[in-house]
């Protein structure tokens, strides 16, 4: 499928259309809605190039949410650990 970004989407925006894809790419992965291949492949970018762009917009490569931690923390209970 190909997605069409009208040109004066693109003006108002003040992106280029490489831009635009990378701004997309980066919301989608941010918000947990693609993974990082996917929106590396969306932004049309090497994996290491993605990467770099995470990092240089402060955007964590992984999410670790309280459920996580509390899972962990149950785990290591359970193994003796804690």
């Amino acid at each position: 499928m190909n997605i069409v970004i009208p040109e004066e989407i693109l003006q108002a925006s003040q992106l280029t259309e490489g831009e635009f894809r990378q701004e997309i790419a980066l919301h989608m992965f941010q918000q947990g809605r693609l993974t990082l291949g996917y929106a590396s492949k969306l932004a049309d970018m090497s994996l290491n190039n993605f990467r770099q762009l995470l990092k240089q917009r402060s955007i964590p490569l992984y999410s670790y949410d309280v459920e996580d931690f509390e899972l962990d923390l149950k785990n290591l209970r359970e193994l003796g650990r804690l």
